[in-house]
């Protein structure tokens, strides 16, 4: 359904000075998260390991967003959406921070003896297992495929964001029409490289459990984080002025279907996960899951099964709350903060069973990886129209409402 077209030409679609200030800003956080979390983790004589594994929890965590991002913006194009229009540029922007990934990818490459078992010299001498994966878990081809991944999602973020602002100038229906080709493959490319990621990073920690749904969880769990997130940027543009009228409340609307349909997701493939491996029950596969309900990751899980499932799905439910910007990015901010622990959740047990040692020193860690990640979104926010002017289907997008 839609209604009659809103005129934006006199709203302000710019940040303009406003990137240079909140860049500035961003990184200084980002700075003193980066200092503080080596000056807390040289203080502890375990310090140096845990900084790099809650390292990897806050990596997976930010990677996971930029990534839920490009596969929005893929998914826009691939079925031609008209609604999105007016919100895909931050998801460009969003997505361009696989750069940054990259670049910071290069600490856990350095460190992933401390990391990963099957990275210790000699590792597979005495365990038949690991030796029957050597081929598969080895430094060397653990990098290349590193490598790969984000070469991938670079090229796939940096052409739909270059294209887009392309657009800008010209107006060309053509590069629309490119857009949409890529994205087919596109979301091939993204879907593989993903789902090994997720079994090269996080589920290789325990190399002597796997899962064949796992990149299905870290899929969904990058998808949610996405669309909590977007509420929270939105809100804060138009409470600098900018975009009120372009984005609606037809807009979020749209944006809470999404929240609520990938936590229903979600939640859906953690217990489809949980409930085969609990149903066979057998001690190479529910030991993952011994060590996350035992001593202090009990509470942890049951956190996230009520916390990330029950309450944003009872919250997200009305079609009230998803037409209420700021109380819809409220809930996205709890959304978002559910998901980090998710990470947490994934990651820290491996190093620490029975004992959920969250500390100053995982804050730290978070806040200097959001802060570098926020000084680049905003710094690229900066660097064109905030709405994707030359689109096509702006009108469209201008004019959308629900139902």
């Amino acid at each position: 359904m839609q209604k009659e077209v809103l005129d934006i030409t006199t709203e302000p679609r710019r940040l303009d000075g406003r990137s240079t200030k909140w860049t500035i800003i961003a990184a200084i956080i980002g700075v003193i998260g980066i200092v503080g979390s080596y000056v807390v983790a040289s203080g502890t004589d375990d310090g140096m390991d845990y900084l790099l594994q809650t390292y990897l929890v806050s990596f997976a965590f930010f990677l996971s967003l930029s990534l839920g991002a490009l596969f929005f913006v893929m998914l826009q194009h691939v079925t031609r959406a008209g609604w999105s229009v007016v919100v895909r540029r931050i998801a460009e922007a969003i997505a361009t921070n696989v750069w940054l990934m990259a670049i910071l990818a290069i600490p856990i490459v350095l460190g992933m003896e401390h990391l990963y078992h099957w990275a210790h010299p000699g590792a597979a001498d005495h365990d038949p297992l690991l030796a029957a994966k050597i081929g598969f878990l080895n430094p060397s081809f653990f990098v290349t495929r590193l490598v790969i991944y984000f070469a991938v999602w670079s090229i796939l973020a940096w052409f739909f964001y270059r294209t887009s602002k392309a657009q800008d100038g010209n107006g060309d229906p053509a590069l629309t029409r490119r857009m949409e080709v890529v994205s087919a493959p596109g979301i091939v490319l993204f879907a593989l490289s993903l789902n090994f990621a997720a079994f090269d990073l996080l589920m290789s920690l325990d190399p002597h459990w796997f899962s064949t749904i796992y990149g299905v969880y870290y899929f969904a769990a990058s998808v949610l984080l996405f669309f909590a997130v977007m509420p929270k940027i939105l809100v804060w543009l138009q409470m600098q002025g900018l975009l009120k009228r372009a984005v609606t409340v037809e807009h979020y609307h749209d944006i809470g279907k999404f929240m609520f349909a990938f936590t229903v997701f979600w939640a859906y493939i953690a217990f489809s996960q949980y409930m085969l491996i609990w149903y066979g029950n057998i001690p190479e596969e529910t030991e993952w899951f011994l060590k996350r309900q035992t001593g202090g990751w009990t509470a942890i899980s049951l956190t996230l099964l009520f916390g990330h499932f029950v309450l944003p799905f009872l919250m997200l439910i009305s079609r009230h709350v998803k037409r209420r910007p700021r109380l819809l990015a409220i809930i996205g901010v709890y959304v978002a903060v559910m998901c980090w622990i998710d990470m947490y959740w994934l990651v820290i047990p491996e190093f620490s069973p029975g004992v959920a040692r969250f500390g100053l020193l995982d804050v730290m860690v978070y806040l200097g990886m959001a802060g570098l990640y926020s000084a680049l979104l905003a710094w690229r926010l900066g660097q064109a129209p905030l709405v994707p002017e030359g689109d096509p289907r702006l009108k469209e997008s201008l004019a959308f409402e629900n139902a």
